[in-house]
């Protein structure tokens, strides 16, 4: 079911370019996190694919030792992308503004996007751009945790539980389908809830941050 127009708001609503105008070398998640999402790109992504690094940053968490064929870029502070080793291209957009892609149809075998997904208020367009770009057979992979700018996220995600947040990126993916869409396969769920008492979370203790990844697959 598609999001209504209040699930899609954010409290802050001045311009996203203005907010993400100031560079952040910083990593929005611990290292346990960091690690179990490199992992996991180890297990699904092949090397000499290409890659698109969706609303990336100065980082891609891409495991060191593979080689992609090529590495595409997006974000939307150039200064971030322009430092991040594993991009072969990028380019800024913003995607609230404009969701179509400026990328052919079929060009990728993946699509990661790390910690973002929370700030899409249009992601049903955005998934169905995921899927036109995918190859068929291709692996889309949406990680989060429990962390995020608050004011730019979208209400539906501020509101709801850790659980609420997993189901509300399944219904993105479970969006893209039509009469000559084939979609996305059943999107699979990978989760490994913090281990560290609420408080402490809120605390920012280390080693506390809940990893969750979405996954599934362009259908041919």
């Amino acid at each position: 079911m598609p999001l209504q127009g209040n699930q899609r708001t954010k409290l802050d609503d001045t311009d996203d370019n203005l907010f993400y105008s100031y560079p952040r070398f910083v990593t929005h998640v611990d290292e346990g996190f960091i690690q179990q999402l490199t992992d996991l790109y180890r297990e699904r992504l092949k090397p000499n694919t290409r890659i698109f690094d969706m609303m990336s940053s100065w980082v891609s968490h891409l495991p060191e030792e593979m080689e992609f064929a090529h590495v595409e870029g997006h974000g939307m502070n150039e200064e971030e992308l322009a430092k991040n080793p594993r991009l072969n291209h990028y380019f800024v957009q913003n995607l609230n503004a404009n969701p179509k892609l400026p990328l052919p149809d079929s060009e990728f075998d993946a699509v990661v996007n790390c910690v973002s997904v929370q700030y899409l208020q249009n992601p049903d367009a955005i998934f169905a751009e995921m899927h036109r770009i995918l190859k068929p057979g291709g692996v889309a992979i949406i990680s989060f945790s429990n962390r995020m700018f608050y004011q730019k996220a979208i209400a539906a995600w501020r509101e709801g539980s850790e659980g609420d947040r997993v189901k509300l990126v399944q219904g993105y993916f479970d969006s893209v389908k039509g009469a000559n869409i084939p979609g996305f396969s059943k999107p699979e769920v990978i989760a490994k809830q913090s281990s560290l008492p609420s408080f402490m979370q809120i605390l920012g203790m280390g080693g506390g941050d809940p990893f969750y990844a979405v996954v599934a697959y362009r259908q041919s």
